[in-house]
């Protein structure tokens, strides 16, 4: 059996965590023999703490054979040390009346900390995935407090908005999920994502010839994906968790096998007309475990240049609201 490898998870004793330990811990995400111990960790606050504690008195009580250990703890050094992939769920969510942008700010604050303690204390070939929102500004702001961890470590998850687009194309064409693929996501995690049809394929065609409706595929389809979230809210008052956790273990696994491709929000060197140096979804392949290469040269018409500009335009918006939080 292999050496385990030590997995952290920020917010673990949340809805999202709740949803994505076990999994991690049967081998959904690194595989079926691939050992794991699992860094939990949360707020000190003494409710939340003894809920983190219950939640690894059942990780115990499933006998994972693949779960070689569990640290509970509330210190960020403890948390992160020595770990091989950190996995940044918890966030503070955003608020009545609350603005986007002291949204940033307060999150921006965790994610300083956060950066700079992985940099410090986790291993050597470490890797972060962000998942607390505004996911994209937050993975820029923890990469940029990190100078021993190159930035290409650092990766947002767009995992989510790619699984709905796929599932609301494979609706529409009456085919099943399985028989769609190439769906990119490109942009931010935001109602201003992208979802690129014009590049997915079903049954190996493409969309826009399966699907004839092409107003459905530039309006409802993006303005359904895009505002998804907001409808799980409203209908079962509180936000996505189960469908968060599950597109994370997917971001995760397709990131450590080589060959797989999927979107992925990475540091912007250029690509696609994205302001370089802002963590934008692109299409990415894996090309070892834990190594990607964007994927260029696909085909970018005129509507889908008007949406990536809208979707940059909002990743600026949000580094220049950041920017006194950079290094």
């Amino acid at each position: 059996m292999k050496k385990p490898i030590r997995v952290a998870v920020t917010g673990a004793a949340g809805q999202i965590g709740y949803a994505l330990l076990f999994r991690i811990a049967s081998g959904a995400m690194f595989g079926p023999d691939q050992p794991v111990i699992l860094h939990l960790l949360e707020v000190p606050v003494d409710k939340v703490m003894a809920a983190l504690n219950g939640v690894a008195m059942e990780l115990d009580d499933c006998a994972f054979p693949l779960l070689h250990g569990i640290v509970p703890t509330s210190s960020p050094e403890q948390g992160f040390g020595d770990v091989n992939w950190a996995l940044l769920v918890g966030a503070k969510p955003r608020g009545p009346g609350m603005e986007r942008a002291d949204l940033l700010k307060d999150n921006g604050k965790i994610f300083i900390g956060q950066g700079l303690v992985i940099d410090r204390v986790a291993a050597a070939d470490a890797r972060i995935a962000v998942v607390g929102n505004p996911a994209n500004t937050n993975c820029m702001i923890a990469a940029s407090q990190a100078k021993r961890l190159p930035s290409d470590r650092f990766t947002a998850m767009v995992r989510l908005d790619q699984n709905r687009a796929a599932t609301q194309l494979a609706k529409k064409a009456g085919v099943q999920v399985k028989d769609v693929s190439d769906v990119f996501i490109v942009g931010n995690h935001s109602p201003t994502m992208f979802s690129a049809f014009h590049l997915a394929k079903i049954n190996g065609k493409p969309v826009p010839q399966v699907i004839g409706h092409v107003e459905w595929l530039k309006g409802e389809l993006q303005e359904t994906v895009g505002k998804r979230g907001a409808a799980v809210i409203a209908a079962r008052g509180s936000s996505s968790a189960a469908s968060a956790a599950n597109a994370l273990v997917d971001h995760v696994r397709d990131l450590v096998t080589p060959g797989a491709i999927s979107s992925v929000a990475v540091k912007s060197n250029g690509e696609y007309g994205f302001d370089a140096d802002v963590w934008a979804g692109m299409p990415v392949k894996t090309i070892a475990p834990g190594q990607y290469e964007v994927i260029k040269g696909l085909a970018i018409d005129e509507f889908a240049k008007t949406k990536i500009a809208a979707t940059n335009k909002e990743l600026l918006d949000e580094r220049n609201t950041v920017k006194d939080m950079l290094k």
